[in-house]
């Protein structure tokens, strides 16, 4: 059992994404209610539509409305997240897991959290058979020290992305995990960061079916639920 999880948590799977904001703003709303009691510390999935989430730095750029309309070119509709960091792109083939619990000093583990979930997601995507492992990809996109890539046989690739909102009494973990069908995705974040004029290395862009074909979204979502049970109770909600 880990010190930094609830004893228990609930897991709820959204089947249908409300929209890129509407979803985005779920999150938060879930965060208010674990603050305020109305529901329990909870674990929720889902597989977003096509989305590019820009950080708040993202918006202060001169090249941000460039940035949104490429979003849009290219399939994805442009949302702006309350997290930090820089641009990140998903679509049905990622699976978003939101980590929502009570917490009473809820800043005092922030970096905590950062390095137990990197090596939740690490351990899941390990065994799934993907060399995993934390850290941030020289010239990722949304860099992160907790980043967690997968070893290809050519480059690193990143395979999770991860951001924390904090408030008083609660926190909100969310993950994002590309699994499937990385082409739209490196394509995106192409033309978004060359609208913002930031530097990357578009082929740290990619998906865990790179790098193990035969894998896909259900099979990620098991494997970390698998590996979440070895440090709570889970609760099908």
């Amino acid at each position: 059992m880990s010190d930094l999880l609830a004893p228990a948590l609930e897991i709820h799977r959204q089947l249908t994404s409300g929209g890129a904001e509407a979803d985005l703003n779920r999150a938060l709303d879930l965060l208010g209610e674990v603050k305020r009691g109305s529901r329990e510390a909870m674990v929720r999935f889902y597989r977003p539509e096509p989305t590019v989430a820009f950080g708040q730095r993202d918006t202060k750029l001169p090249g941000f409305l460039a940035a949104e309309e490429a979003s849009r070119v290219n399939g994805f509709v442009p949302a702006v997240r309350r997290a930090g960091g820089r641009a990140a792109a998903y679509h049905q083939g990622t699976l978003i897991v939101d980590h929502i619990q009570r917490e009473k000093d809820s800043i005092a583990g922030a970096k905590g959290r950062f390095a137990f979930f990197g090596e939740l997601f690490t351990e899941a995507l390990r065994a799934l058979g993907v060399d995993a492992a934390v850290g941030e990809i020289p010239g990722e996109y949304c860099p992160g020290e907790f980043s967690v890539y997968g070893r290809g046989a050519q480059h690193n690739i990143k395979l999770v992305g991860t951001a924390q909102r904090v408030v008083a009494g609660a926190w909100l973990f969310s993950s994002v995990i590309v699994v499937e069908n990385s082409p739209p995705i490196r394509a995106v974040l192409t033309d978004t960061y060359a609208a913002l004029e930031l530097d990357w290395e578009p082929a740290t862009a990619g998906a865990a079916e790179d790098l193990i074909p035969t894998i896909t979204v259900e099979d990620v979502e098991a494997s970390v639920l698998a590996a979440y049970a070895q440090h709570t109770e889970l609760i099908q909600a």
